[in-house]
């Protein structure tokens, strides 16, 4: 099997959790307390996977100077992005609880910012191939267990303003393919870029997710658990530090 199909069937996975997430928000209601305590074991995930892994194999690419250039970048150019979404009511994608009022359009625009969520986190998980040694697991991990609520959110909105499921599954399978793609970009194009090319991209996914962190996962996180959603983000964070120093 090629590395490119290789990411894309890893791509694949990671942003198969839209559509898992999508598939239980549009046919039931998972508990508030269930889906914060998803997101926010999430939370610690990508912040280890972002540490130690997006941002050290970054740098074993590039160097210092790409690192930081890509880096700044994705953080900057996420940060615009998500000040675009959020004007049009995607700030907190991230959420499960949504009003019933929530509109199409608010729902288009979260699976929108789904979207701009996923292609650099799966860019990351295929140049994490490039290096012989199998995907990055732990960044895997933390992509699908923070798309379930993505899905969650926006399907239960859309079915709410009268969707029908052809429609909702249709976007989300769209926008999980998307994801297989770039993953099998981040080896077919970006790898063959060079090691700074390679290095600063996974640097701009991990600037790109340090900032949806703060922005949209760690607010919502916070507003279901409260003083739980601290603990719940250590042991994430642990059982992701863990991860990627045994697997």
């Amino acid at each position: 099997m090629t590395l490119t199909l290789q990411a894309a069937l890893w791509g694949a996975a990671a942003g198969g959790a839209l559509l898992l997430g999508a598939l239980v928000g549009y046919y039931w209601r998972l508990p508030l307390r269930v889906s914060g305590a998803i997101m926010t074991f999430g939370v610690g995930v990508l912040v280890s996977a972002l540490a130690f892994d997006l941002m050290g194999e970054a740098f074993r690419r590039g160097g210092i100077v790409a690192a930081s250039a890509g880096f700044v970048a994705g953080a900057a150019l996420y940060a615009v992005a998500n000040a675009v979404l959020a004007a049009a009511g995607a700030r907190a994608r991230k959420r499960s609880r949504r009003p019933a009022s929530a509109a199409a359009g608010t729902s288009l625009a979260i699976a929108i910012g789904s979207l701009l969520d996923g292609v650099p986190e799966s860019a990351a998980i295929g140049i994490s191939l490039l290096d012989g040694e199998g995907v990055a697991l732990v960044t895997v991990l933390a992509v699908f267990i923070s798309n379930v609520p993505e899905g969650l959110s926006s399907a239960a909105g859309m079915r709410r303003a009268g969707q029908s499921a052809r429609y909702v599954f249709s976007l989300w399978g769209a926008i999980a393919l998307a994801c297989s793609l770039a993953a099998a970009a981040g080896v077919a194009f970006i790898g063959g870029l060079g090691p700074a090319v390679a290095g600063a991209a996974v640097a701009f996914a991990a600037g790109a997710i340090l900032v949806m962190l703060i922005d949209t996962m760690i607010p919502e996180a916070f507003e279901e658990l409260h003083g739980w959603s601290g603990p719940i983000a250590a042991f994430g964070f642990l059982i992701a530090f863990a991860a990627s120093h045994t697997l």
